[in-house]
């Protein structure tokens, strides 16, 4: 049983992780931001640049710190409900992009998906594992 929630808890992390990474990514490349956001008349400025590079390296951080938390899944668990946190926050600010007009819902629809599953990956084994103590 206790191979069970080591291996959703250490699923959780990885996806977590590549999720993480890609979004890094994307705030560094401004295209792959583009390509996977399909912003209205985008034209990436100073300003979108410093912002998204003020925030790729939290994301690449918080990659490592998921993988991290792979090293001792168990012991680190707690690091799941932190990162609930990270995709709350990235689906406010994708709500207000959709409300302010500066991507359309259909854009993120493919996201909205990807969050809600991890949020459920997440939620299932952070149950599991607390099941363990």
């Amino acid at each position: 049983m206790k191979n069970d929630e080591v291996r959703w808890l250490r699923v959780s992390y990885w996806v977590g992780a590549v999720v993480d990474f890609v979004a890094g990514l994307m705030m560094l490349i401004p295209i792959l931001f583009q390509l996977m956001n399909q912003p209205v008349n985008f034209h990436p400025s100073n300003d979108f640049r410093y912002a998204m590079g003020m925030g790729a390296p939290l994301m690449f951080g918080w990659t490592v710190l998921l993988l991290w938390a792979d090293r001792q899944p168990l012991e680190r668990k707690d690091i799941l409900p932190i990162t609930f946190v990270v995709v709350i926050g990235e689906i406010i600010t994708q709500i207000w992009g959709i409300i302010v007009r500066f991507v359309s819902l259909g854009a993120l629809i493919p996201s909205f998906i990807m969050q809600t599953i991890i949020l459920s990956l997440f939620t299932f084994s952070c149950r599991n594992a607390r099941r363990m103590g």
